[in-house]
């Protein structure tokens, strides 16, 4: 259940990017960023890192250019914490 969920926000979060980038060439109403980083933060980032690079879109901004690959490693750091039984629930 777990690893559907992660499939669904990172394949959420990637077309979010997509979306935003091209509302943003079309000058149509946008995607708020504390959305997308949202998504980001709640296991999206790998998603969001892939339609940041793939679409262009958010890579200059230091909040994205730095804060979703340190959300990225975050995340996995808590996976393999988890993983290797260093914490348990």
């Amino acid at each position: 259940m777990l690893i559907q969920a992660l499939i669904a926000v990172n394949l959420l979060a990637f077309a979010l990017y997509g979306i935003d980038k091209w509302k943003a060439r079309h000058n149509r109403w946008r995607i708020p960023e504390s959305t997308l980083l949202l998504f980001a933060a709640c296991g999206g980032s790998v998603g969001a890192l892939l339609g940041m690079y793939l679409f262009r879109h958010k890579t200059r901004k230091p909040r994205f250019r730095y804060g979703v690959p340190a959300m990225l490693l975050i995340q996995l750091s808590v996976y393999l914490l988890f993983r290797f039984d260093f914490i348990s629930l």
